[in-house]
């Protein structure tokens, strides 16, 4: 049983480090308009994995020490270890939960921000800079324009948004992609700690037959 802690410990790390360096989630959330950062609240998710993962992967070790060496002790401390893993991942979903278009609607107000200033016909310097990070936006999500054709024709008269008569997919509105972006990832976050809680949940109940069989089994005097 401590052994799959590990494995899974092991898998959720891998997971998590996926999602902090994909190349989409990455390039959007590393952007500046203004002085302002883009939103990271999905990373709030992202760190919340990697360090589960961790410890995970420290408590297994401590499981497998443990049971070889018999240790009620040892065992205890990696039950208790468990139940605030468990306890810690209900609230960090109940937070997900709670959240979840949170993240989306965040990264949408500040690609628009961006976005109204890149299409204002008024040259200067700060539409050169809005120019530039909604750039990044079309060219990561194969998108343009918040799905308003009044504001989707004045970003081809401000050429923001380039070949949008010869690649269909430019004219999908961002708002749409950004919100199947993060939907995405927020699955593959909530099937990831669905995964762990049931794992969890196996490993209490055996890690506690195995210490009491080790106490059953410990001599009397």
């Amino acid at each position: 049983i401590p052994v799959s802690s590990c494995l899974a410990g092991g898998v959720i790390l891998g997971i998590a480090l996926w999602l902090r360096h994909d190349a989409q989630t990455s390039n959007l959330l590393m952007l500046q308009f203004e002085g302002t950062q883009a939103p990271g609240t999905f990373y709030i998710s992202v760190y919340v994995l990697i360090a589960v993962g961790a410890v995970m992967m420290f408590v297994g070790f401590l499981g497998c020490y443990g049971a070889i060496q018999e240790s009620q002790c040892l065992l205890g401390t990696f039950f208790t270890c468990l139940v605030i893993l468990f306890a810690c991942e209900v609230a960090a979903g109940i937070w997900g939960f709670i959240n979840r278009d949170t993240i989306s609607t965040e990264l949408i107000s500040f690609y628009d921000a961006a976005y109204m200033k890149a299409v204002d016909p008024v040259e200067s310097v700060t539409r050169q800079a809005a120019v530039k990070v909604v750039e990044v936006f079309h060219r990561t999500l194969e998108c343009c324009g918040k799905g308003d054709d009044n504001a989707l024709f004045l970003a081809v008269q401000a050429a923001v948004c380039p070949k949008i008569e010869t690649d269909p997919l430019i004219s999908q509105s961002c708002h749409t992609k950004l919100r199947d972006l993060f939907t995405e990832k927020l699955h593959v976050i909530g099937l990831a700690a669905l995964v762990i809680a049931v794992i969890m949940v196996f490993e209490m109940i055996f890690t506690m037959v195995l210490c009491c069989a080790v106490r059953n089994a410990a001599p009397a005097y």
